[in-house]
């Protein structure tokens, strides 16, 4: 098999927030790890903007004069690739999607799952990866719309209650998915990603939502 690469990085057109710019805290509960980042304001994205990006991720825009997947200008050096794998052309719940990345540009941290979609509306977007039933990632990304944009806060589960979960495979969450270094490049990277959409979401949306499902 032949080995991943990183596709060359794209200009960074806007600043990438920094790791402060967020209010990061880490729980543990029965075994597993929570992690709740309470991002920046979003100026000029509506929740409604948002529940639209959710669904819409796959597809192209116009990005330093070229057509770009738009999964590549959300974060335009980590990402790789995000996929369809189905049912239909917009991800709506129930989708399984596979996405690709490499938080750093560091392939020893590669992010590389296939999530179900649980939901997406104008005030939560949420993914699973599960495993003999029990759930060994879950992201909710939540949304509430303020007076210029939208409150954004994230919040990843590593980890089940279930029986198999505490016994076996909340060590798989930990150990595999989300090692602790990974888990640390993970964390700087989303509060990049969440903090760009300010920066091309909005024209995005006015621009294509009226054309597309």
């Amino acid at each position: 098999m032949k080995a991943l690469e990183l596709p060359a990085p794209r200009p960074v057109l806007w600043p990438l927030r920094p790791l402060e710019s967020a209010a990061v805290s880490t729980s543990s509960d029965e075994s597993r790890t929570i992690v709740t980042i309470t991002h920046a304001p979003l100026e000029q994205v509506t929740p409604e903007m948002l529940a639209w990006w959710y669904g819409h991720i796959p597809g192209t825009m116009q990005y330093a004069g070229k057509t770009v997947p738009r999964y590549l200008v959300w974060h335009p050096l980590d990402h790789i690739s995000y996929e369809l794998i189905g049912p239909g052309e917009v991800v709506t719940p129930g989708s399984l999607v596979r996405l690709t990345e490499a938080p750093g540009r560091e392939l020893d941290k590669l992010v590389d799952l296939e999530v179900t979609v649980e939901t997406i509306d104008s005030e939560v977007a949420i993914i699973t990866k599960r495993l003999l039933g029990s759930s060994i990632v879950r992201l909710e990304n939540e949304f509430t719309p303020t007076n210029v944009g939208s409150r954004y806060t994230t919040r990843l589960t590593l980890g089940d209650t279930t029986a198999l979960g505490r016994l076996l495979l909340n060590s798989v969450a930990h150990n595999r998915a989300f090692p602790t270094p990974k888990l640390t490049a993970w964390i700087r990277h989303h509060i990049e990603e969440v903090g760009n959409l300010e920066n091309f979401l909005p024209d995005l949306f006015h621009y294509r939502a009226a054309h597309e499902p």
